[in-house]
């Protein structure tokens, strides 16, 4: 079909249940059908000890990860769309982040097989937490293993630089990039652009809410 007829195959956009609006993609029966819970492995549903938030939050990651394939996007790609950092855009996907409500429609067009009942699941406070089996992972292991490897060094640093305080893991920017070395080969570029925290002088006289003495 010419450009100019799709809509006329498609039908008007398709409004989601709390309000957003979104579009169907333009041929689901090419779609991968999305994952249910049965098909969800086992290493993911243990998440956080095997409970039923956590068997639901696998299953969405699941379903996120197979709409991501069947659009043929790149988390790059995607988080272009969305005007998002790469690495913020990628814990979307695996529910470590919240769906802004800016975001919601920007989303459901560069991803369009992701459904409004998982769009509205992304958009409430995720449950935050990982499995620790995920330190198994090399590529996880390793970068675990430069971070504390130069742990003190790079407290050094930044109290030199900043002073007595740490950096947020909160108010911060991740970024994940390559760039080539001087002898051609490829080289992993990991950006973390945090908040300085500084710890704060208790005094007392500050401390709206004393704890009681009896």
């Amino acid at each position: 079909l010419a450009q100019g007829n799709l809509s006329q195959v498609q039908g008007p956009p398709r409004r989601c249940a709390y309000g957003q609006p979104g579009r169907a993609p333009l041929n689901p029966a090419r779609s991968k059908p999305l994952p249910e819970m049965a098909e969800v492995p086992p290493a993911k549903r243990a998440r956080t000890g095997g409970s039923v938030a956590a068997d639901e939050k696998a299953a969405l990651v699941a379903r996120l990860l197979a709409a991501k394939d069947a659009s043929g996007k790149t988390f790059d790609e995607i988080a272009k769309a969305l005007g998002l950092t790469n690495a913020y855009t990628a814990n979307l996907f695996f529910n470590q982040a919240q769906l802004k409500p800016d975001r919601v429609d920007m989303l459901k067009a560069a991803v369009p097989g992701i459904s409004c009942e998982d769009l509205a699941a992304m958009q409430r406070a995720p449950m935050r937490s990982f499995d620790p089996a995920i330190l198994q992972e090399p590529a996880v292991y390793r970068t675990y293993e430069a971070i504390t490897h130069y742990g003190e060094a790079i407290k050094a640093l930044i109290n030199e630089q900043c002073g007595d305080g740490i950096m947020s893991a909160i108010d911060i920017f991740m970024d994940v990039g390559t760039t080539t070395g001087t002898h051609g080969e490829k080289r992993v570029v990991i950006t973390m652009n945090g908040k300085f925290l500084p710890h704060t002088q208790q005094v007392a006289a500050d401390n709206t809410a004393p704890a009681p003495r009896s």
